[in-house]
């Protein structure tokens, strides 16, 4: 491969299309792959202190993403996704705006590597762009959105080619995506039960990790707050007068 080559193509050539490109299915079965080992990652590793853990596969994150931006044939996830879904029909997404978009996660990936693999220094806001890599892979892998292909669209001068789920194209909604009112509702009361129940189950439970005390005192008001701090206290004087008439 040229010097032009390596810049200009990314995949494979496959007959009936004009640019490389990468089978999104593949890339959706990593994405998947990594999310799930991610999650494992930050709800047992960190919430739990097991330090290697995190070391472990936020390395292997790394490496996984420097693969990839040289070539996807030999990406550890992607070689796993593609045994994963090798049976499915392939479906073929141009190259470039993939290799774009896994370049940002691997740019993502370096402080990453120095708070956590080199160093251990943990904090809320270092392991929210976590939860944000978390995110982009969960949309990748269960709605088929990249990000990543978005922004390159923004960026590049001419209309990308084959993007997954193929927003590129100029289409009108077929029939079957559309919503009537009773669907719209329905979505509505939905969407406004989850922020309902996230919301009741961060404030009013108590949390037993930094990220979920964090998440708590930001979702509260200063006065929610005083008031939780006075009956913790008024709890605290109950509890050691019960322990006082106890004694008697």
């Amino acid at each position: 491969m040229d010097f032009k080559s390596f810049f200009l193509e990314y995949g494979e050539k496959v007959p009936g299309y004009d640019v490389t490109v990468i089978n999104d299915r593949e890339a959706r079965a990593a994405a998947g792959i990594l999310c799930m080992l991610g999650m494992i990652v930050i709800f047992v590793g960190i919430g739990y202190g097991h330090v290697m853990v995190a070391r472990v596969y936020l390395g292997f994150l790394f490496i996984d993403f420097t693969i990839r931006m040289i070539t996807p044939k030999y990406s550890p996830s992607l070689l796993l996704g593609k045994f994963i879904v090798r049976n499915q029909k392939p479906e073929y997404v141009g190259g470039l705006q993939k290799r774009f978009a896994w370049t940002l996660g691997w740019f993502i990936s370096i402080p990453m590597m120095n708070w956590f693999v080199l160093h251990w220094d943990i904090t809320f806001y270092k392991v929210l762009i976590c939860i944000l890599c978390l995110a982009l892979m969960y949309l990748e892998a269960v709605f088929s959105i990249c990000v990543g292909c978005q922004i390159y669209k923004l960026i590049v001068n001419e209309q990308p080619e084959h993007c997954p789920g193929g927003v590129c194209e100029i289409r009108k909604r077929e029939p079957i995506q559309m919503f009537n009112p009773i669907q719209k509702l329905i979505s509505i009361i939905t969407v406004i039960a989850l922020s309902v129940g996230i919301y009741l189950f961060i404030a009013k439970t108590e949390s037993k990790t930094f990220f979920g005390e964090f998440l708590h005192e930001l979702i509260l008001t200063k006065n929610q707050l005083k008031k939780e701090e006075d009956e913790k206290f008024k709890k605290q004087i109950d509890n050691e007068f019960d322990s006082e008439d106890d004694d008697f």
